[in-house]
């Protein structure tokens, strides 16, 4: 059974450590991902960078490989996949080699969560979420965001618990259509989530992240035996 590997980076200060990040950037980073961000409103690219550069750590610590060895090797359905390629599926190379590692970033409230699993094969397929409960307070959240029988179950909950709750399923959505790599091509509203084989919740005592914030991780991977896909609980 494949092992999720997850850490939270807690917010940083514009003031105080946005020249920090722009030299790790420019230490770490490819061209297309400085590229990105110089497109970027100054504060969303600096914010944009300090993600980066989290993940890249985060992936070679896991391999045990200096951090400025590894290339970007991202993948899109749409666009295909190269080093040119700044968007989609994240992915390294280390020495001309892509790394077995299969990973996930989401953003919520100035926090960065971060997934990983290491050894993943090619077929392995994962998404992690981490969702603000004060985004799901707007009318028609429900029937956007959610199937009939979650707004059914969700009913039941108190007014105090209600955003809470929404969280929850909306980081869960969010957490499968980024394993499947569908994105919101599928309207949420037709995905239910209560119960999926290889998606769960994640806790703030797993996580580091703050108990008010929603997370869940979805991994899907190949079944043992014939090398097809299918799902299996992380």
């Amino acid at each position: 059974m494949a092992v999720c590997e997850v850490r939270a980076i807690p917010p940083f200060s514009l003031s105080g450590e946005a020249g920090t990040v722009q030299r790790d950037a420019e230490r770490f980073l490819d061209g297309v991902e400085l590229a990105r961000a110089r497109a970027m409103a100054p504060a969303a690219g600096a914010r944009f960078l300090a993600g980066r550069v989290a993940q890249r750590v985060f992936a070679a610590e896991l391999m045990s490989v200096p951090v400025t060895d590894l290339c970007t090797a991202y993948s899109c359905p749409r666009c295909g996949a190269g080093p040119e390629l700044g968007h989609g599926r994240p992915g390294y190379t280390y020495r001309g080699v892509r790394l077995p590692l299969a990973l996930s970033l989401s953003k919520a409230a100035g926090w960065t969560l971060l997934a990983a699993v290491v050894d993943a094969s090619p077929e392995t397929r994962l998404g992690a979420d981490v969702e603000d409960p004060s985004g799901t307070r707007f009318d028609g959240f429900d029937a956007l965001a959610l199937t009939p029988a979650e707004s059914i179950e969700l009913r039941l909950a108190g007014p105090d618990q209600l955003p809470a709750a929404r969280a929850r399923l909306w980081a869960r959505k969010e957490a499968w259509l980024k394993m499947t790599s569908d994105g919101l091509r599928t309207a949420p509203s037709t995905l239910d989530v209560r119960e999926r084989d290889g998606l769960r919740d994640l806790g703030p005592a797993e996580t580091g992240l703050p108990a008010f914030l929603a997370a869940a991780v979805a991994l899907s991977t190949p079944v043992q035996g014939n090398g097809s896909g299918g799902s299996s609980s992380s």
